[in-house]
């Protein structure tokens, strides 16, 4: 797409990586040119999608799908440059002599489930305007009981696999990157049932599990969920060695320097370099990522600017940050799981996977918004860890009739390897990550 006005812009984004269920690409992108905001809202899937009318442009996304843009100056007028990567505007600009205007810090992320909006009208461009076509009712499901949100919200999740498998990953084998936490348990448990009431055979499912140097908690974890459940078989270990974790590139491909981002970044690639080493043609990856935004389970003791007021307050803190108005946003990397999403897909797209994270579609944060977490909770901090437990658990056994092991949260990347590797490999401070990012532009 080359639109040729007064100003000029640039689509370098691949509409083949949108998974939408309900129109046609084209379909989307005129309900996004109308700017009606419930128009967005429905389309069924995930998504990044760019609308370009005369002047205005309008940009929409879902977590799912990552978009960036960059205005940069011609003698002609404003050229707006649109893609998922800050490597990718930087390449193209480069290539039209246009590299002289770049940093990494002028690009800007499109944040989800916003409408952004921008008139390129010359010199100066005036700032995006945001609009919500996403935006759940909280706290609305007072008159249900722990079983019955259960049913709803996994039952929720549970209908955005199958669509995924009848509609995208309708042939060939599917990974779950499987650490036997809640999201990863649940997720693996689901999709094994939605194969088999598709009529599909559950064979075509592996459970693939990190284990740096044969040490770290998850695989003994996996191997434990499994075994309650009689699935052992499903398990795949991918055992890596500690010399072949970069942090440094894992910061190149997620383009990012937060530290826990990078770290879970890092112990992702290897899993998947992992798979991808042993399987060439390997194409279907699903994971649990979003499933503790969705359900507010990060510990906020770790986190000073964090209260569980201010968590059971906002809507969608974890996935959107503080908010596009608020001073903290960053324009840069948008906020919570819109911005850090690019941990799990940038290394997906870099071994060529085509990867999908139910909990992230907004059919289903739709549902956990409603969960009434306050009631549930009374503003107590292990109330609320143990929700997501009771929750998913109830979903799952609702409808698999399996009973879920439910283990203590851990983080990704502090499962996958022992302490001291994790120790020596990760710097302690952010600006060393920083510094990293940084010095791949200079």
């Amino acid at each position: 797409m080359d639109h040729q006005y007064v100003s000029r812009v640039v689509d370098l984004t691949n509409p083949e990586k949108n998974v939408i269920y309900n129109m046609t690409h084209d379909e989307a992108i005129e309900l996004l040119k109308s700017g009606d905001a419930e128009k967005v809202r429905q389309i069924d899937g995930q998504f990044s999608l760019i609308s370009v009318n005369e002047k205005t442009i309008r940009m929409a996304r879902s977590i799912g799908r990552p978009m960036r843009y960059f205005i940069a100056k011609r003698m002609a007028g404003p050229s707006l440059v649109v893609a998922e990567r800050i490597d990718t505007i930087f390449e193209y600009l480069k290539k039209e002599e246009l590299d002289d205007q770049f940093h990494p810090s002028y690009t800007r992320m499109v944040p989800a489930h916003y409408i952004t909006t921008i008139e390129l009208l010359g010199c100066p461009d005036p700032n995006p305007v945001y609009k919500r076509f996403f935006t759940p009712e909280r706290n609305r499901f007072n008159d249900m009981n722990i079983q019955q949100m259960g049913e709803y919200y996994v039952g929720t999740v549970y209908n955005e696999i199958k669509k995924w498998l009848q509609n995208r990953a309708n042939k060939g084998p599917v990974g779950v990157t499987f650490s036997a936490g809640i999201d990863s348990g649940s997720v693996f448990l689901l999709t094994c049932h939605a194969l088999k009431e598709l009529g599909e055979s559950p064979s075509r499912l592996k459970a693939f599990t990190l284990s740096v140097d044969g040490a770290g908690e998850d695989l003994l974890q996996a191997r434990k969920f499994l075994q309650a459940l009689k699935l052992e078989l499903f398990l795949e270990p991918v055992e890596v060695s500690y010399d072949s974790l970069d942090w440094k590139k894992t910061i190149k491909i997620v383009e990012d320097y937060k530290p826990l981002d990078i770290q879970s970044a890092t112990m992702n690639m290897a899993l998947l370099q992992g798979i991808r080493s042993r399987y060439p043609d390997w194409k279907f990856m699903i994971d649990g990522e979003g499933g503790d935004e969705n359900m507010k389970d990060y510990p906020i003791e770790e986190n000073p600017e964090l209260t569980i007021r201010s968590v059971l307050n906002n809507l969608m803190l974890y996935h959107e940050g503080w908010g596009v108005q608020s001073i903290k946003h960053s324009l840069t990397y948008s906020g919570g799981l819109s911005r850090g999403y690019m941990r799990s897909y940038a290394t997906s797209d870099r071994l060529h996977f085509d990867g999908f994270s139910p909990y992230t579609l907004p059919n289903v944060i739709e549902i956990s918004e409603g969960i009434p977490y306050i009631d549930l909770t009374g503003w107590d901090h292990e109330r609320l860890y143990d929700l997501k437990g009771k929750i998913v658990a109830a979903g799952v056994k609702a409808i698999t009739g399996m009973d879920m092991p439910v283990f203590t949260k851990r983080r990704f990347q502090h499962g996958a390897a022992s302490r001291a590797s994790f120790e020596k490999l990760f710097p302690d401070k952010e600006i060393a990550y920083r510094r990293e990012f940084l010095s791949n532009y200079e």
